[in-house]
């Protein structure tokens, strides 16, 4: 198989880690050295928990949120995936109460692999203006 076809089966693995919180797939899909950052977290969080950890900290305002691959463009070693990130914002999130709306958002997103095929890294376009928009904190 291909190694951009590889990347593209990891990726559609990496959207089932994400909207499943699978500890076991995120180990399997991130490298332990891995160093991701959220506004929750003044220090990075590392490997698959680390980014488990960001995943959490997003449904701690919004407990139904997904996201789903709108597409996506592969080389040897980096993906980008345009997601479609969608929730109701039922937790406080980022000190704004719980506003009960829900959202939809576009999200674009960088993700590195290693030689072993894992993510090393993942560099985030600004979708927090999406997110506060829809909450109407905006």
């Amino acid at each position: 198989m291909q190694i951009i076809e590889h990347n593209k089966i990891l990726m559609k693995n990496f959207e089932t880690m994400i909207n499943t919180a699978d500890e076991t797939l995120a180990e399997e899909l991130v490298a332990s050295d891995a160093p991701f950052y959220t506004p929750a977290s003044p220090k990075p969080l590392y490997g698959g928990k680390g980014y488990l950890s960001v995943v959490k900290w997003m449904r701690s305002g919004f407990s139904d949120v997904q996201w789903h691959i709108k597409d996506m463009v592969a080389d040897k070693d980096k993906v980008a995936v345009r997601w479609d990130m969608t929730g109701t914002h039922d937790g406080e999130f980022l000190g704004i109460k719980p506003t009960g709306k829900k959202i939809s958002v576009c999200v674009m997103n960088f993700y590195y692999f290693n030689s072993d095929g894992k993510v090393i890294n993942d560099i985030a376009a600004e979708g927090m203006i999406g997110i506060l928009r829809g909450i109407g904190a905006m």
